[in-house]
């Protein structure tokens, strides 16, 4: 794991705002005490979640979108740490091991042309090198008993985080993807529009329900890979659900539960699907903030739960200083702390 980097007490401490009479959800978190492996760490850990962060947009790049994600994590991070501990919110559950940064891959990313078939394969060549980071940390997690919450990066990296937890249980899972896209795209190289066909195509992958895809969005030919897969890959339409409302959204996400919960299951959500938040493809016209709280506390509620990744959030797009994108990522994960 070279490109962790761990965060101590004094790194998670400098992002909390402390204020008198209150005990804010960062002064309780637990996190890597020194002179320890993550290894060790992990394993004599009390607690039941690991928060880890990855910083890159590399994929999204590759996929031909706006660029920004590798931000989410300290936006989300410094939001999440100043919210309230309670016996409601309770801090203790969660392990702060820090974030996979990629600075050199990064740097090789910004001299690359999206209109030269060369640049193109190294820019997948240098997804390929994030993967295996990915799949290395979140195997060592989910082996260790814990569950990983993974903010940030592109949607490249449910690919690692499906066969890191596929390899750590010695079998396929299944997952959920709260999404506009399928990211089901042609294995033609790695980027963030085809990590779920990668792991279905690779065997890490079993069950696939991908919730609220865009209709203007989705190929003809993405269509018809689905429907080929029809017993494993199944999915709904935003439209059919928010638009012409021929379908309940409670009554969606029990049937998508039903497609993927007899086996441990991954929830992946991708803020492009949530209306007018900064992200690698923000969109006028998706679900809400609340459809999505609610939709993890939904999913998350499962004894099935292998982890939560929430990806594709870019808030250095953001048009103002309000950190918006970062505070609903922090909603996010505390609505899925309290239904797990």
């Amino acid at each position: 794991m070279t490109h962790l980097n761990v965060y101590t007490e004094v790194d998670i401490l400098s992002y909390v705002n402390k204020r008198k009479g209150e005990k804010k959800f960062g002064e309780k978190v637990t996190f890597i005490p020194a002179n320890t492996t993550v290894q060790e760490a992990l394993k004599n850990s009390t607690a039941n979640y690991v928060l880890v962060g990855i910083e890159e947009s590399i994929g999204v790049k590759a996929n031909r979108g706006n660029q920004g994600t590798e931000t989410a994590w300290k936006s989300a991070l410094k939001s999440l740490l100043n919210t309230q501990h309670s016996s409601i919110n309770k801090a203790k559950k969660v392990l702060v091991l820090g974030a996979l940064s990629f600075p050199e891959q990064m740097k090789k990313a910004e001299s690359l042309s999206l209109n030269s078939t060369d640049d193109l394969q190294k820019l997948y060549a240098l997804v390929d090198e994030i993967d295996q980071e990915v799949t290395n940390l979140i195997f060592n997690i989910v082996k260790a008993g814990k569950t990983p919450i993974i903010i940030g990066g592109g949607h490249n990296n449910a690919y690692g985080n499906i066969k890191g937890t596929s390899l750590a249980l010695n079998k396929p899972i299944n997952a959920i993807n709260f999404d506009a896209h399928t990211d089901f795209r042609a294995l033609e190289g790695r980027h963030s529009g085809n990590g779920f066909s990668y792991a279905f195509h690779e065997g890490f992958l079993n069950r696939y329900f991908i919730f609220g895809i865009h209709e203007n969005y989705t190929s003809k030919n993405i269509l018809k890979e689905l429907s080929s897969h029809n017993k494993y890959i199944n999915y709904n339409t935003f439209e059919a659900i928010a638009i012409r409302k021929e379908t309940e959204y409670k009554h969606e996400m029990q049937y998508a539960l039903n497609f993927i919960k007899k086996d441990k299951f991954g929830i992946e959500i991708d803020l492009d699907a949530i209306q007018n938040i900064a992200s690698s493809a923000m969109t006028p016209s998706g679900f809400n903030a609340n459809d999505a709280r609610e939709f993890i506390a939904y999913f998350g509620s499962s004894k099935n739960v292998a982890y939560l990744h929430l990806c594709e959030a870019a808030p250095s797009l953001e048009n103002t200083n309000s950190n918006q994108t970062g505070k609903l990522i922090s909603y996010l994960i505390t609505d899925f702390l309290r239904a797990n």
